[in-house]
């Protein structure tokens, strides 16, 4: 169980500094002359139907998997290792191909909408980009019962949407001076090596 809650920490804290999924939120509301109070609460509430969408479609994944761990102890031994390492070569992959994934919408747009407008829009497009990294791992999680789910669910609730706050109140402050290029560029691929590296990890502790 501990290697199943120290990879999911990983994967949710590689998600969480993914700039597309806080920066903007940032630039808005400096537009907008947002206080610090209702930014951090905004990035909260945005945070809250992203993590809600990856959850819902991770427990009914983990559902599957934790049947299928039920009647076929192959899956727990062979298979789910081999699905996170299948899907870290996809990410791979998409990373050398340089597939880009648009969390938010147009800036420029969102610039020109009241308060609540913005805020419904951003919790709408935070809801429909569901981190897909996170929710193959669930499969995984599925192989360690209920437990494994709950567990899985508990830290990228948790990390995701702390993580984001911080990130943005430390931005707000001018202490986030970091480049993140080379992780906004290359974050399929970093996932996509924990992935692998965690499937090989549980592959090969059975």
């Amino acid at each position: 169980m501990g290697h199943l809650i120290i990879g999911s920490l990983l994967l949710s804290l590689i998600h969480a500094v993914i700039p597309n999924h806080w920066l903007p939120i940032l630039v808005i509301s400096r537009a907008e002359n947002w206080s610090r109070r209702e930014l951090l609460g905004i990035t909260a509430l945005t945070g809250f139907f992203h993590v809600l969408s990856t959850i819902i479609i991770g427990v009914s994944l983990g559902v599957i998997g934790y049947k299928l761990s039920e009647s076929h102890q192959f899956f727990t031994t062979t298979l789910a290792p081999v699905i996170l390492i299948l899907m870290g070569c996809v990410y791979v992959v998409l990373d050398l191909k340089q597939v880009e994934q648009q969390t938010f919408p147009g800036l420029k747009q969102l610039k020109q909408k009241s308060k609540p407008a913005i805020i419904f829009t951003l919790c709408l497009a935070m809801l429909f980009s569901p981190c897909l990294e996170i929710d193959t791992y669930f499969i995984t999680a599925g192989a360690h019962g209920w437990q494994g789910i709950a567990a899985v669910a508990l830290v990228y609730f948790t990390v995701t949407i702390s993580s984001l706050v911080l990130l943005v109140a430390l931005a707000y402050k001018g202490m986030a001076q970091f480049n993140f290029n080379f992780l906004e560029q290359h974050h399929k691929k970093i996932t996509g090596l924990v992935l692998i590296l965690l499937g090989l990890f549980t592959f090969y502790q059975h």
